[in-house]
């Protein structure tokens, strides 16, 4: 099936040994640090706001389980349209965060700005 394209040298896949891999770059490694620990920091923060919806629940009972619109409880609220924000949120936040560390990089290397300062030689 594959192997029927001649465009190209079909290379099947194979399982790759993790301890035959070259190290990281260090700066490859500092960008994944980076991310990484953005991320951890970012779950963290979510997993604390979801995990403390069943403590409200238990602990302020009549508040959470009062009616807002419609019949919605503030806990149903909270668990549904308030999450959902914030994982939209969490998601600009990283996007974010991951633009500024790469426009600090293209500022390093100084890649041009504008199509007027590109030259093709």
């Amino acid at each position: 099936m594959a192997g029927d394209y001649s465009e190209y040298d079909y290379v099947e896949a194979d399982t790759i040994d993790v301890s035959e891999l070259e190290p990281l770059d260090p700066e490859t490694r500092k960008i994944m640090k980076g991310e990484f620990s953005t991320g951890i920091k970012l779950t963290v923060f979510y997993y604390i706001f979801i995990l403390s919806i069943p403590i409200l629940n238990w602990y302020a009972e009549g508040f959470m389980f009062s009616r807002m619109w419609g019949g919605m409880t503030y806990s149903w609220f909270f668990t549904s349209i308030v999450a959902m924000a914030m994982a939209f949120i969490i998601a600009f936040i990283h996007t974010a965060l991951y633009e500024k560390r790469l426009k600090v990089k293209k500022q390093e290397i100084h890649f041009p700005a504008t199509s007027k300062e590109r030259k093709i030689n």
